[in-house]
Parts: structure tokens; C-alpha cells; sequence
């Protein structure tokens, strides 16, 4: 069984928000890693759009190496977009999902295959409710960003969470890896 994980970065505050992190070739690197070993990515329609941001860099390089390859990466692994707005997705890889999250995400989960990527905040909120993800990779920058988007909100339920191991990088970000205990307590 495929496993689904919960891939973001966040600041020491809780803030998801791709420009309050400190994006340095060492976490381009461990993210491009990832994506290399997974079978599909999950996108919720608006950090879709900020990922189109590395097309640019196919048709014209940085030339720094990392990004670069991040964006090859990204480019080529499946991705499945959850919207109600979005007609089409304009990128060859990636396709709009034509059922509820819950029913992809049940099916996935089924097939033969490399492990499921979530990497948007509004559905790692829905699987968590569903109690569908398996792992949580959250990367938590040495940022205090004083303001913006929480990570985790709207959960009626406490979410245990067990440490398997942590990751360091130069910059000072830490990845965290947890895996859930399956205790929930409604703190409603």
C-alpha cells in the first residue's frame, strides 16, 4: 500500500507561505529528492498556480543547479489538481481530479507504486480530518514570520504525532518527520 505524505514548509510561528521560508539549495535539493522518489504529487488549486512559477525555469534555466533540477522534477512527476474552478491545467503533467479527495486518495492508496505527495495546506487539513495521511514532513524554517497563513487550523480534533527522525540543514531549517498515533481527542 501506497503511503500519503505531507510535504511543507513552515516558519517557527506556523506560517505556510512560500515566501516567509529561507529556500536555500540544500532544502531545493532534499525536495527534488522527494519528488524523485514519489509516485504523484496532490495540489490544491492555489499552491498549483505558485508551482507553475518553474515552468519558467524549463524553457529558461537560473543556472543554479538546484533549482534547476527542482524545476525538471516537478515538471515530470504526476500531479493530480483539486479545484472547482480551474477548466484545465495547462501543464502536460498534470491533470484536474474529476472526483471528491477522499475517493482519489482511498484509490491511490491502493495502487501499485511510489508513495503519494501532499503539497498543499488546504488538503493536508482534509486528509487530516479524514485521517488519511501517513506521514508528516514538515520543514520548519528558523523564520518568525509575525503574520500570515496558519499551517493547521480549522481541526476539531487534537493530532498526536510520533517523531521518527529529524533532519538539519546548513541554513538552520529543520525537517521534521512524524508519523500519527491514531489518538485523536475532540477538543470541540
Amino acid at each position: 500500500m501506497r503511503k500519503v505524505i505531507a510535504a511543507i514548509n513552515t516558519t517557527l510561528d506556523g506560517v505556510c507561505d512560500h515566501t516567509k521560508g529561507i529556500a536555500d539549495e540544500e532544502i531545493h535539493q532534499h525536495y527534488t529528492e522527494l519528488l524523485d522518489n514519489a509516485g504523484v504529487v496532490l495540489y490544491g488549486r492555489i499552491t498549483y498556480q505558485l508551482m507553475q512559477f518553474w515552468q519558467t525555469l524549463l524553457k529558461n534555466p537560473s543556472g543554479e543547479k538546484t533549482m534547476d533540477d527542482f524545476a525538471l522534477a516537478i515538471d515530470k512527476i504526476p500531479k493530480i489538481v483539486f479545484s472547482h474552478t480551474l477548466k484545465n491545467t495547462e501543464w502536460e503533467s498534470a491533470t484536474l481530479a474529476n472526483r471528491a479527495i477522499e475517493e482519489e486518495v482511498l484509490e491511490l492508496k491502493q495502487q501499485p507504486g511510489r508513495d503519494i505527495l501532499i503539497g498543499s495546506r488546504s488538503l493536508i487539513i482534509q486528509l487530516m480530518k479524514l485521517n488519511l495521511i501517513d506521514e508528516y514532513q514538515l520543514c520548519v524554517h528558523p523564520v518568525v514570520a509575525g503574520g500570515g497563513l496558519p499551517l493547521f487550523e480549522n481541526l476539531n480534533d487534537r493530532t498526536v504525532l510520533k517523531l521518527l527522525k529529524a533532519k538539519t540543514f546548513g541554513g538552520g531549517a529543520v525537517m521534521l518527520y512524524y508519523e500519527p498515533t491514531n489518538e485523536k481527542i475532540t477538543t470541540r
